[in-house]
Formats: C-alpha cells, sequence, structure tokens
C-alpha cells in the first residue's frame, strides 16, 4: 500500500511540475538547448552543453502540436545523455544500438524470462544505450527503449516494469528499496518517472535507478557507487536525460 501511494504521489508531483522546469535549474531555455549543469561545489558532474538534435522539416518534436501520439522522430541515439568531464565510456555502451538481451542484462535473473516475453509482444523499435565510470567510482548506464506506440510503452512501463509497485522488478543484485524522495524534484513536463534507492543491507556498493517514460519511449538510468550512491550525481543525471527525451 505504502509503494502504491509513493507511486501516484510521485506521479502527481511530476505531473505537477508542468511548464516549472527542473529543481536543478533548468528553468529557462530554448527547446532546443539543455544546459549541462557544470560542476559545482555541490558535488554536480560537468555535462558538456546539450542540444536536442535536429529534425527532417515538418516533422514535430514529442508533446507538439500535430504529434498527438508523442512519437520521437529523432534518432535514439542523439537522445542519450552524453558522459560528464572526466568519465571513462563502456566500450559495450557507447551510445549505440544494444540487443535485448543486453537490456535485459540490467535486471534480475529472474525476471528477465517474463520482461524479454513482454518486448516480444510489445511492437519494440529499438535500444540505445550509454555507459560510464567517474574518478570517484561511480558506474552510469542508461537505456532508451523505443516502443511502435505510447501505448505500448505505457503497458511495458505498467504491466512489465510494474514501475513504482512493490512488485516492480530491480536491477541485478538489488535486494529491497524504497522510492527516492530526491527525484520527486526531477520535473519535466508530460514524462513520469519513478526512482529508487536500493536499502541495507546490501553488499559493497548502493544501487540507485529510475524508470522514465517518455512518450513513446521507456528509460532506465541506473548508478552504482561504492559505499553509497550520491544523490546529486543521480539527480542531475535524471534532469538531463528526462529534458532530452521531455
Amino acid at each position: 500500500m505504502l509503494w502504491a501511494v509513493a507511486r501516484w504521489t510521485a506521479a502527481v508531483v511530476v505531473c505537477g511540475g508542468l511548464g516549472a522546469g527542473t529543481a536543478l535549474g533548468i528553468t529557462s531555455m530554448e527547446r532546443t538547448d539543455v544546459p549541462g549543469l557544470a560542476t559545482g561545489s555541490d558535488g554536480r558532474w560537468e555535462y558538456p552543453k546539450l542540444s536536442l538534435p535536429a529534425l527532417p522539416q515538418d516533422v514535430p518534436r514529442p508533446y507538439t502540436d500535430g504529434n498527438e501520439g508523442e512519437i520521437h522522430f529523432a534518432d535514439l541515439r542523439k537522445l542519450l545523455l552524453p558522459a560528464p568531464a572526466g568519465a571513462t565510456v563502456d566500450p559495450k555502451l557507447n551510445g549505440g544500438w544494444v540487443s535485448v538481451d543486453e537490456y535485459l542484462s540490467q535486471y534480475d535473473k529472474d525476471a528477465r524470462v517474463a520482461l524479454k516475453q513482454a518486448l516480444d509482444e510489445s511492437a519494440l523499435r529499438h535500444i540505445a544505450a550509454r555507459g560510464w565510470t567517474t574518478p570517484d567510482g561511480t558506474t552510469t548506464r542508461i537505456h532508451l527503449v523505443r516502443f511502435k506506440s505510447v501505448a505500448f510503452a505505457e503497458d511495458f512501463k505498467d504491466n512489465a516494469l510494474e514501475a513504482g509497485s512493490s512488485d516492480g522488478h530491480f536491477p541485478a543484485g538489488v535486494g529491497s528499496a524504497v522510492i527516492d524522495e530526491s527525484t520527486f524534484d526531477v520535473r519535466v513536463p508530460f514524462t513520469v518517472l519513478y526512482g529508487y534507492a536500493e536499502t541495507k543491507p546490501f553488499g559493497p556498493e548502493q544501487t540507485r535507478w529510475v524508470h522514465i517514460q517518455a512518450g513513446d519511449t521507456v528509460a532506465l538510468i541506473t548508478q552504482s557507487r561504492k559505499g553509497e550512491a550520491l544523490t546529486v550525481p543521480f539527480q542531475q543525471t535524471v534532469a538531463l536525460q528526462n529534458q532530452l527525451l521531455g
């Protein structure tokens, strides 16, 4: 019950931020320009200045007039957040297309069969991914999963991933988690997200992760770090990736 309440609270808070930008300072910008949020004394990473990829003439962006289906017509790979300064990019997750099995490897083994069946039945288009490790040992992985329609994306998020539910699927190696309230402040119009933080007792590292649905695309962002996965870079990474999708 508490997870169900938290789920709808998170959704309301995110949707309630319509037009408000995010708590990290993404409040005023051109639609095609997203600031990188340079490293500050609060622990933020230095991302490059971001911009949305150009689209062919007369092709609308999601959430605009003429795109009632909330379709991302841009190359999904160009909507992936780039690695921050000083990070080492994972050569297997270098911003290109990845297989279904690679995506499923992010989840617990017991969940993979059911999730694979759901993807087989969900009109999946393709999956793009990028991963990196920063000098402090934080490992970040971002997977963008695009479907043929917003209905398939929403169904996968709600019924396969069970996002926001106590029965939802955790990343590999995670035994228990709570709703990560720090993600309540990552408000981007028209998108919904559910963030989590692994709870003790955990192994040598802690994992935070988030599921985002933005129109026809579902994102998985995970961050793991020895000892503790820090709030600020996680919140920053989620905010920027969410902006690129929104």
